[in-house]
């Protein structure tokens, strides 16, 4: 038990592995120890996290939602691409899969789940996420074009912390069947 108090979150599964049965997990989450996030999915109550603030719920929700991967609203707001306020947390899972019922997340279907997928560290949480390029493409085809255009103007403006990969974006937006070159014309020039 001591184990599973140090990780960051752990399934019902991984508890019965380290001896804890359904009932005495039920238990310790009525005692305060455990506090249960999902179905099935866990954390010690008195947990110390070492992610920023702002990202800790993101990450805690994002890695404990199998297959989940951290897109459009989410991932703008992690990448700073958006004025947007991060109201619920943008999930994606593959289109074959059930949705999880969460509080505060807006699960997305998608069917090219791997295509810009990338992982990246939040504290101790290993988290997927769609790369800024991929994040943007969705922002095109699944946001309004308002936000979209904002966030391709934020991605060519932080050019000094990353330099824009315009052959990874205009590659996505064939795969994907969407036509950015007025507006990546409109932001090079």
């Amino acid at each position: 038990m001591k184990r599973l108090l140090k990780k960051p979150l752990f399934t019902a599964k991984e508890a019965s592995k380290a001896g804890l049965s359904r009932r005495m997990l039920a238990y310790y989450c009525t005692r305060g120890i455990f506090h249960r996030i999902g179905r099935g999915v866990y954390r010690a109550s008195d947990f110390d996290s070492q992610a920023p603030v702002d990202l800790e719920d993101l990450a805690l929700t994002a890695s404990s939602i199998s297959k989940g991967v951290v897109c459009l609203i989410s991932a703008l707001f992690f990448y700073d691409l958006t004025d947007q306020m991060m109201r619920e947390y943008w999930i994606a899972i593959p289109n074959k899969n059930r949705a999880v019922k969460r509080a505060h997340v807006r699960i997305i279907r998608m069917r090219n789940i791997t295509l810009g997928q990338t992982e990246v560290n939040i504290g101790e949480y290993k988290v997927r996420i769609f790369d800024r390029e991929r994040t943007i493409i969705d922002a095109f085809r699944y946001l309004s074009i308002e936000i979209a255009i904002k966030a391709l103007k934020a991605y060519f403006s932080h050019a000094r912390l990353y330099k824009p990969d315009l052959r990874k974006l205009e590659r996505y937006a064939r795969v994907f069947k969407i036509d950015i070159s007025p507006y990546i014309l409109s932001f090079t020039t």
